[in-house]
C-alpha cells in the first residue's frame, strides 16, 4: 500500500452541506459540522461528494465548500475534496482547485450517463493523474452512475502512482473481497455501503466512506476501528446498535433521509436544493424511531 493511502483510515464522513430554508449553502451550519466531527473521533471528510449535493452546486460553490472544510479541519484530519464529473477536463479543472486548496486527496467518482467503456474509465482516470500530482480515490458506484468500474480495470489503475485507493460503493462483499486480494496492497479499498462495511472492513479494507457518519459519527469510527483490528464480535456489536439507520438513511435518494435527520438532531437547517425534495412524511416516523434506538436522540 502507498503511504499516502496509509494516512487515510477508518471511518471517513462523506459531510452533508449544510443548506438554509432558501438553499444557500449554511456556513456557519458547516463550520460547527466540521468541529463536532473531530470532536465525535470521524477519522477523514469527505468534501462535496454525493452526501454534499455535489450536483447542484455551482463550480465556485463547490471549491468554497471544500475550502471551508479544509480551514475549519486546520490539518487535524485529513480532507478528501470530491472532484468527480463525466467531463475529464471538468474533473482536472475540479481537481486542480482542490489541491490548490490544500485538500489531502480527491475522491473521483466514474463519470456518470455517458457511460464510458472500461478503456475510457481507464484513460480518464489516467489522464486526472497525470495532470494533478495529488492522491486520488478512485468512487465506484454503479447504482447512481450507470457505469461498473471492473475490478480488473481498478487492479490497472492502481499501477499509477498518485491512484492511491478506490470506495467500493457496490455493497458486493465477495467482489470487495475478490478486489482487496487481487490489488494485493497495491492500493487502499474504502467500502462505500455502510451496512457491509464492517464486514469488508474484517476482510481488509482500510476504511468507510459513510453516510451513517453524518449522524452516529461516535459509533462508525468505532465500528471501524475494531473491524480494522479485525475484532469481529466487538465490531459485530456496535454495528448492530446502529444497523437500521444504515438502512432506513436510504429510503428516500440520498441525503435527504441523512439531511431531515440532521435537522432533527438540531445540527442543520432545513434546506435543501432541487430536484431533491424534503423526506416524505410517511419516513419520518421510522426514521426518528431509528435515530431513538441508536440513542443518538
Amino acid at each position: 500500500m502507498t503511504q499516502q493511502a496509509q494516512t487515510i483510515q477508518g471511518s471517513i464522513v462523506a459531510i452533508v452541506t449544510p443548506m438554509l430554508k432558501d438553499g444557500g449553502v449554511d456556513w456557519k451550519g458547516l463550520e460547527k459540522l466540521v468541529e463536532w466531527h473531530i470532536e465525535q473521533g470521524t477519522n477523514s471528510i469527505v468534501a462535496v461528494g454525493t452526501t454534499g449535493e455535489a450536483s447542484t452546486l455551482s463550480m465556485e460553490e463547490h471549491t468554497q465548500v471544500i475550502k471551508e472544510i479544509i480551514r475549519v479541519a486546520n490539518k487535524c484530519i485529513p480532507i478528501i475534496a470530491g472532484t468527480g464529473a463525466n467531463s475529464t477536463r471538468e474533473a482536472i479543472e475540479l481537481t486542480k482547485a482542490a489541491k490548490d486548496l490544500g485538500a489531502d486527496a480527491a475522491l473521483l467518482v466514474t463519470p456518470y450517463y455517458n457511460k464510458p467503456t472500461q478503456e475510457g474509465l481507464y484513460q480518464h482516470y489516467k489522464a486526472i493523474a497525470e495532470a494533478v500530482e495529488l492522491p486520488l480515490i478512485l468512487y465506484n458506484v454503479p447504482g447512481r452512475t450507470g457505469v461498473d468500474l471492473a475490478n480488473d480495470t481498478a487492479v490497472r489503475l492502481a499501477e499509477i502512482p498518485n491512484i492511491v485507493g478506490i470506495k467500493d460503493a457496490t455493497g458486493d462483499v465477495p467482489r470487495g473481497k475478490a478486489l482487496i486480494e487481487a490489488l494485493n496492497g497495491k492500493m487502499a479499498v474504502y467500502s462505500g455501503d455502510d451496512d457491509t462495511a464492517w464486514e469488508l472492513m474484517l476482510l481488509g479494507a482500510d476504511g468507510n466512506i459513510s453516510v451513517t457518519a453524518n449522524v452516529a459519527p461516535k459509533a462508525m469510527s468505532e465500528v471501524c476501528a475494531l473491524a480494522i483490528a479485525k475484532d469481529e464480535q466487538e465490531a459485530k456489536t456496535i454495528n448492530n446498535k446502529i444497523a437500521n439507520l444504515h438502512n432506513i438513511l436510504f429510503c428516500e435518494s440520498n441525503p435527504i433521509p441523512v439531511k431531515w435527520a440532521l435537522h432533527e438532531m438540531g445540527l442543520i437547517d432545513t434546506g435543501i436544493r432541487l430536484p431533491l425534495t424534503p423526506l416524505a412524511e410517511q419516513y419520518r416516523e421510522p426514521l426518528r424511531n431509528a435515530l431513538k434506538d441508536a440513542g443518538i436522540i
